[in-house]
């Protein structure tokens, strides 16, 4: 969603507009963005910032991030009335040919000014709350390849679900709701060859929006997140996939999401033990994905 809101607004550079009405000089000032810890979006995503302005979001201009962290452009030339009138920055994430003039719903990071600065979190991710006291538990069992009625098959190492067992399973992940545009993704960290997903999901006490790799006999899980890997393997991986001592991640994805891999974000990370179920395994805050940084005008 590249925006024009008025005028006056140029990426990157000082310029000097006319009025159509009165050949008055709109001024310029510089706006500065000092980000850590953000990622290359690929080719048909960019990042976008906005200044709130008597509560309007103004765009200061897009950018892009290289695989190294680099911005494209880290200072934007802004209207100087507006952005003095400025109580909010605003990042988001906006598809790269885009003719809605308004702020997708993928708002990345958010912080008010205090004078010329403005300090950056991820409150616009969450509907309510923060990842403060993020944390959760999962197990492992395989659900899916059970026939009714059977009991447990003796392979419960290939399969993984955010949660505590019983009849049935129930959540136990401790996350925030996620604000419009974000969903959780599950995954299991195969070294040597890259993430799996376990599927995307918003509620923590029903299945999520995937099987793609579940057992025949039934193939509906229980109702909490999780995956059995069983069929349809990915090129590199091989199934039946055993989660015994591999990484956990639960990341916060962009919704459209135009990427195989985790995003950034990553609020929870542990490591499945040798224990199958009725044994949990802890997953723990991992705030060191968190973007951060400043904003000055």
């Amino acid at each position: 969603m590249i925006k024009k809101m008025f005028l006056g607004l140029a990426l990157g550079i000082f310029a000097v507009s006319c009025s159509s009405d009165d050949d008055a000089t709109v001024a310029l000032s510089n706006l500065n963005v000092n980000l850590n810890g953000l990622e290359n979006l690929g080719a048909d995503f960019v990042y976008e910032g906005w200044i709130i302005v008597n509560g309007s979001p103004v765009s200061t201009g897009t950018f892009t991030v290289n695989d190294s962290g680099a911005l494209s452009t880290t200072s934007f030339a802004v209207n100087s009335d507006q952005l003095a009138a400025a109580t909010t920055f605003v990042l988001s994430i906006e598809p790269a040919v885009d003719p809605d003039p308004a702020p997708a719903p993928t708002k990345l990071l958010a912080g008010d000014f205090s004078g010329n600065t403005a300090s950056v979190g991820l409150g616009p991710v969450t509907s309510s709350g923060n990842f403060d006291n993020a944390s959760g538990v999962f197990f492992l069992r395989t659900p899916t390849d059970e026939m009714p009625g059977a009991g447990n098959n003796g392979n419960d190492q290939y399969g993984v679900w955010y949660g505590n067992p019983g009849m049935p399973p129930t959540s136990g992940l401790n996350l925030p709701p996620l604000a419009d545009g974000w969903k959780y993704e599950g995954w299991v960290v195969v070294d040597g060859t890259g993430p799996l997903t376990t599927g995307t999901f918003t509620a923590f006490g029903t299945a999520d929006e995937s099987n793609g790799f579940s057992g025949m006999e039934n193939n509906a899980g229980p109702p909490i997140p999780g995956e059995d890997f069983f069929l349809n393997a990915p090129a590199g991986f091989t199934f039946p996939l055993d989660v015994r001592g591999r990484t956990v991640v639960i990341s916060v994805e962009p919704f459209p999401d135009n990427s195989p891999a985790p995003f950034l974000l990553k609020p929870l990370v542990g490591t499945a033990g040798n224990d199958t179920a009725p044994a949990t395994h802890d997953l723990n805050l991992n705030a060191s994905s968190f973007p951060t940084g400043t904003i000055v005008r």
